[in-house]
Order: structure tokens, then C-alpha cells, then sequence
């Protein structure tokens, strides 16, 4: 299917050839009718994107910040490659989408197939959205008109927070799409409206809409223009709708509005605020978020859970629903802010349009082909094909599901450098997979990971989804014959361990034995490895001491949830419960955690491990540090002697005959070596690198450890 894309390095958009999309389980699958392309949100995309390095950065002050901390932290290597990485993500655009049904997901209530809707969709033939961000379309409304209604629900919801009522004088200003939108809304309100902006055609548009038109140039000034409007009284409120990172919009709202005025920020503008414009007159400010509430609230918008309409009134869906009847009651009209269409082929020429800005270029629609034109089958082609597939009999014949940060970051490339054949890649939403095949060279991409679990070519399976479907995929993988290589943790619940286990078990005992591995990379790393060379000749007991600088992760954060990330210590807690297994040599026996008594998610921990051979290790896993401290440190502790390893870069000696420092240019987590020396089992016939039983032990004591931080009990016996 087709798909507008934006390339964050060059701003250059393309139409691409992209997998059809899953419908997910809160969602609907949608095939597209119109677009429309919201001016000002995606030139300031485009925009972005054209800028050189120097100038996005100037955009980005704090990303700025958050590079200088990774350099001093990892090096400038590793920082300048995650750099690279983000800006090689091709960027889906646009958020104003009217369609059919073509499916509903399992969670998703009141749609069906066939319904017209509109949603947040991006400029594809077919799109995946959210139930709750989608409504239906009443009869009379035409597919144009409904394209503008998620414009209409952003301005809808600042109005609402303006909280009008009939008779006051509100400013608008910024009169493109959501502007023009906001007057109407206003008028509908029974508000006096003047609109402010400096182009002269937007202002007679304005005009035409029943607002006053006030020219926002300095030298025309707009302040006392407004003020003997309103019989020098001042406007009861202002609404902000420009795209500018300049301040004076801002400071003309607040110099607009009379004593204890509301200013609210629905677009973008530049928040350097003068303290006196506010304090004398008691102005309030408010920024407005998207089109209402339930926007970015995962369960609202990926499980479908509604907001009860008692306590809120106004979700986003339901400004969805009041800007479609007002359509159909014909209060609001958008046909005279439609400038111009185009087919989805020449998008190009529309996003020429758009960067260009001026009033010419106002309400851009992109149109689709029909079901005549384009077959559903066609359109809703899970796979596209890039190049020709390796050949049958290939050893490490690479299927993978998933291509998010961390897969296309470090495991693509390291399956590559370990000569691995990459035949398929799998994502639900479609333009992941295509970019991985694009960059690293799959055969193909799809959001049919069945396929690749019935490819008979395709000897390995690369698991990099979110960590609740893990243990699913890697049964499904195993039984289909698969060798898997699964990114931690291999589960999040003991029953899924347990069910991993009988799986290979079961495999084991009819002769057939795919090898399973998980991404614990820290005891590949070089330095790492040394470190269990120069105790290995020591044969006495340990004390370990790890120390993670975690740093904070939102709680609402999907790596935080029990159901879906298993929480931190299970996540990414499991890389070090592994690594000091692997250093002491010798299996689990106990285990004792405290935890500090903050609000949940409790990701702030002292654990201390017991080992079969005597030693101690103690990982000290800490949210509440700072960035700009080593993320992770290693202590080692026997026989007089000590060993320490800051972030994978710098390993000191203390007390070590012929042994003071092994240093390293850039930062070598293992990622590399751990990809390889499992490619090189699969195609050796060998043992897995990791063998299955420390695989299981080390997943069951971070489960265990989580619970036990979790319940607040301290201690606990490993069997």
C-alpha cells in the first residue's frame, strides 16, 4: 500500500510501498478515502527535517543536553550512531484520516465493517488507529468535510477550556486551518471574535466567517486596534493558534486581554512570558493538549477504556462526535478552506506547497483510489519484497519480529556483521519492518509474522517485541522448528518460564533441539570477559557489587507495567542477576532485596544474591541518580585484589600481578559478540552460548527479585 514518509535527515517526503498494517486489539483497520495535510503541524515537520545539524539542534536544546551526557557517559562513538539512528527513522505523516472499516479489533466497541469514520490516521491507504481516537461519520457529512473534523476537535478543546459564554470578545490568533476552525467555533458559541494574523488573504477569510479582521503587523498596532473594538475594555480571553517559535504571540494575547483575562496556547508559539504582562493583570494561561482528554493515555488509546461520561464529559472521541454533528447540522463549514487536492502519488508537490506556507496553500487534501481502482486484496498486502530471498538450506536464515529502537540499533546490525542471512522482518505497523529492510538488507518486510513462522527457509527467529509477548513468540518459534534468539527477558511471569521450559523439554526428548538464546550481551562484553579470566584463576569465594544508574522512567511508561514490561528489575534488572551469575560460576541459592519507600513503580532496589560456591553479589539498581554519572559500574572483590569496570570503557586493577587497566575507545556492552557466538552455534550445530538451565534459573530469580520488591518482603530462598 502507499504511505506518505518523511526523512528526519533531509526532510525529503516520499511515497512508499509499505506492508498494510495489523489491526490492533483496541483499534480499527481503516482503508483511507481523504486526508487532509494539517499545514502548520507538518511544515514545521518538513521544516525540521530540511534544517542542518547545527540548526536542529538549536530546535532541541534539551536533546542537546541529553547527547553531551551520553558522551561523557559512552563515548562520542556509540553517541553519534544513536544520533544517526533517530534521524534514519522515516517519519509517518499527517493525523487527519477518513475512511472505511475494513476490520475491529477484539477490545474495540461500537464500529463494524463498512462504517465511514474519521480518525488520527496518517497519509496511508490503510491505517491502524485507535477506536477511542475514531468516530463515526453521520450521513450527511461528505468525506471532505469530516477531514477537517480532527482540526476541529483541537480547536474545540481549547475553546472548551476557555470556557466562553455569550456575549464575551475572544482573540484568535493564527488563522490557518485550526484558527479558522476555532473562530467558527466561537461564533457558534455566541463569542464576539477578532482574528489576528499577518497574512491580509486569512484575515478576509476571517472576515468571511463573522470574525473582525486585525492586522498583527507592529506598525498596524493590533493592541489598540483590539482595545477601542472592545471600548477599551480588552478581549475576556485570547486563543492562540500560530506555528511560530516566536514569542509575541504570547505577549499580544496577554497585552489583548483585560484584567483577569485567559489566555490559552492551542498552537505553538514561544514561552519566554514577561512576568509584569501577567501580574498586573491577573491573566491566566493554560495550554491545551491535542483534541481532549485520553490523547497519549495508553489505556484510552490501546485498550479502548473509556473515560466514564458522568465524570468526563469531553474525551477527545466525543469532540470528535460534537465537531461531525455540528457538520451535519451545517454550523460549521470547511469547504471554502479547502485550496487545494491531490492524489496520494504526487504528495510531493502538496508538501512543496506546504513548505512554501503563505495563504495559498491552506486546506491540502490528499485523495485515494477507490476500491475499482485498487482491489482490497492489493491495497491490504501484508508483505513487500525488496530483493531476492537466500536460498533454501541457508544456516542462520534470519526471520525477525519486531523492529523497534533497540532491533534496528544494535541487533540488525550485529546479526549483519555476523554474517547471518536476513530474510524477513516483521512489525505490526508496517513502516519499521520496511525501514530495517531498507537499511540492513532483509529480503523482505511484512506484518505477517506467521509467515515467518511457516517460512521453511528461515532456520532462526529473532524475538524484539515487548516483553509480555516474549514467551509466546518463543514457543511458537521453537515448535515451528525455529533456532530463537530473544531479547530480554526471556518472560515476565514464572508460568511463562515454565512454559518455555516444557516446550524444550518436550523438543528435546523427540530428538528435535533448536537452540534458544536471550540477549544477555554484559558477559560477552570485552571487558567483562577479562574479568572472569583474572578471577577464574583465583579459587576462592567473591563479593560482587553492580551498580546501576538507571535513572528515571515515567510510571505510566509501558517498561513499567507489570502486564506488559514486567517492570524494570524484570526487564532490564535480569542483564545483571545474569552477569553476576556468570562471573561467579556457580547457581543461585538466595536472594535478598530492600527496596526504598517511594510511590510505584518500585525501580529503586538493593538486591544481594547468594551463590552455591560462597560468594556474594549485590546489585544496587537505582532511579532517584544522575545522568551524568556511569549508567552501570561493576566492583570485584577477592583474594586482596579488586576490579573495577565504569561503563564498559575503562577496567582498573587494584593488587593484580601484571594486570593495572584495560581500556577501550568507545563503550562494548557484548551486543556484538553475544549476536555472533550465537550465529556461529546455529551454524556449527553447536550449544547454545548460554546453556538453557542458567537461561531458566537467571529469568525465575529476576521474576522472584521483582515480586519480592514488589510485595516489599526482603528475603527469600532459591530452590
Amino acid at each position: 500500500m502507499n504511505q506518505v514518509l518523511q526523512n528526519l535527515r533531509n526532510g525529503v517526503t516520499e511515497v512508499a510501498d509499505v506492508p498494510c498494517p495489523q489491526v490492533k486489539a483496541g483499534g480499527l483497520l481503516v482503508r483511507t478515502h481523504v486526508s487532509l495535510i494539517s499545514a502548520g503541524t507538518e511544515r514545521s515537520m518538513v521544516q525540521f527535517g530540511k534544517a542542518g545539524w547545527i540548526n536542529k539542534a538549536r530546535q532541541q536544546p534539551d536533546k542537546v543536553r541529553m547527547a553531551l551526557a551520553k558522551i561523557r557517559t559512552d563515548g562520542p562513538g556509540p553517541t553519534l550512531q544513536s544520533i544517526r539512528n533517530k534521524l534514519d527513522q522515516p517519519l509517518p505523516l499527517g493525523y487527519c484520516n477518513v475512511g472505511t472499516v475494513l476490520s475491529v479489533g477484539r477490545e474495540a466497541r461500537g464500529f463494524k465493517p463498512g462504517d465511514r469514520v474519521v480518525s488520527n490516521g496518517n497519509h496511508a491507504e490503510v491505517v491502524s488507529v485507535a477506536a477511542n481516537l475514531s468516530a463515526r461519520i453521520p450521513d450527511p457529512v461528505g468525506d471532505e468535510a469530516a477531514a477537517f473534523t480532527v482540526i476541529g476537535a483541537i480547536g474545540l478543546q481549547g475553546v472548551r477550556l476557555a470556557v466562553p459564554s455569550l456575549g464575551e470578545t475572544f482573540v484568535v490568533i493564527g488563522l490557518g486551518l485550526i484558527g479558522l476552525t476555532t473562530v467558527q467555533l466561537l461564533r457558534a458559541h455566541g463569542c464576539r471574535v477578532i482574528g489576528l494574523d499577518l497574512d491580509r488573504g486569512r484575515l478576509q477569510l476571517a472576515e468571511s466567517l463573522g470574525a473582525e479582521a486585525v492586522s498583527a503587523r507592529q506598525e498596524d498596532d493590533p493592541v489598540a486596534v483590539i482595545s477601542k473594538l472592545t471600548r477599551g475594555r480588552g478581549a475576556d480571553g485570547a486563543l492562540i493558534t500560530a506555528a511560530t517559535s516566536s514569542n509575541t504571540p504570547v505577549r499580544l494575547a496577554a497585552e489583548s486581554c483585560r484584567k483577569r483575562g485567559r489566555i490559552i496556547l492551542i498552537g505553538v508559539a514561544g514561552l519566554k512570558l514577561v512576568r509584569s504582562d501577567f501580574y498586573h493583570k491577573e491573566l491566566s494561561f493554560q495550554v491545551s493538549c491535542a483534541y481532549g482528554p485520553g490523547r497519549y493515555d495508553p489505556s484510552y488509546e490501546d485498550r479502548a477504556q473509556d473515560y466514564p461520561l458522568p465524570y468526563v464529559r469531553w474525551t477527545a472521541q466525543r469532540n470528535f462526535e460534537a465537531v461531525l454533528d455540528m457538520l451535519a447540522e451545517g454550523r460549521l463549514d470547511f469547504s471554502h478552506l479547502i485550496s487545494h487536492r491531490f492524489p496520494i502519488e504526487r504528495s510531493s508537490e502538496a508538501y512543496q506547497l506546504v513548505d512554501a506556507g503563505g495563504s495559498g496553500a491552506l486546506g491540502i487534501l490528499l485523495e485515494y483510489p477507490s476500491e475499482r481502482e485498487r482491489s482490497n486484496e492489493t491495497v491490504t498486502a501484508p508483505a513487500v519484497h525488496l530483493k531476492n530471498a537466500p536460498s533454501p538450506g541457508t544456516r542462520a536464515c534470519v526471520g525477525a519480529i519486531g523492529a523497534g529502537n533497540y532491533a534496528s540499533q544494535v541487533l540488525f546490525p550485529a546479526f549483519r556483521k555476523a554474517g547471518a542471512e536476513l530474510r524477513a522482518v516483521a512489525s505490526q505497523g508496517g513502516v519499521s519492518s520496511l525501514q530495517a529492510a531498507r537499511k540492513f538488507g532483509f529480503a523482505t518486510a511484512t506484518t505477517d509474522v506467521d509467515a515467518i513462522l511457516r517460512d521453511p527457509a528461515i532456520d532462526t527467529v529473532v524475538i524484539a517485541t515487548r516483553h509480555d509477548t516474549h514467551a509466546d513468540w518463543v514457543c511458537r518459534a521453537l515448535r515451528a522448528g525455529k533456532h530463537v534468539f530473544v531479547e530480554k527477558p526471556l518472560g515476565i511471569t514464572a508460568a511463562q518460564i515454565d512454559e518455555i521450559e516444557s516446550t524444550i523439554t518436550s523438543l528435546q526428548e523427540a530428538g528435535r533441539a533448536p537452540l534458544l538464546m536471550v540477549g544477555f550481551n554484559r558477559r560477552f562484553a570485552p571487558q567483562v570477559r577479562r574479568v572472569k579470566q583474572l578471577i577464574s584463576a583465583v579459587n576462592v569465594p567473591r563479593s560482587f557489587i553492580m551498580t546501576v544508574n538507571a535513572g528515571q522512567i515515567p510510571a505510566e511508561h509501558w517498561s513499567q507495567q507489570a502486564s506488559v514490561g514486567g517492570g524494570r528489575i524484570v526487564g532490564e534488572g535480569c542483564h545483571f542477576v545474569d552477569l553476576l551469575r556468570h562471573l561467579a560460576g556457580a547457581p543461585l541459592v538466595r536472594m535478598e532485596a530492600a527496596r526504598l519507600e517511594t510511590a510505584p513503580p518500585y525501580d529503586t532496589a538493593s538486591i544481594t544474591l547468594g551463590f552455591a560456591d560462597g560468594s556474594l553479589g549485590a546489585i544496587h539498581y537505582f532511579a532517584n541518580g544522575n545522568r551524568s554519572w556511569p549508567k552501570e559500574r561493576l566492583e570485584v572483590f577477592c583474594a586482596g585484589r579488586i576490579l573495577e569496570l565504569s561503563n564498559y570503557r575503562m577496567l582498573r586493577g587494584y593488587g593484580w600481578p601484571g594486570f593495572k587497566k584495560m581500556n577501550l575507545w568507545s563503550q562494548d556492552k557484548g551486543q556484538g559478540a553475544c549476536v555472533a557466538a550465537f550465529v556461529d552455534a546455529v551454524r556449527s550445530g553447536g550449544a547454545s552460548p548460554i546453556a538453557a538451565h542458567e537461561l531458566f534459573e537467571v529469568s525465575r530469580a529476576s521474576i522472584n527479585i521483582a515480586e519480592r520488591v514488589s510485595s516489599g518482603a526482603t528475603a527469600s530462598a532459591i530452590a
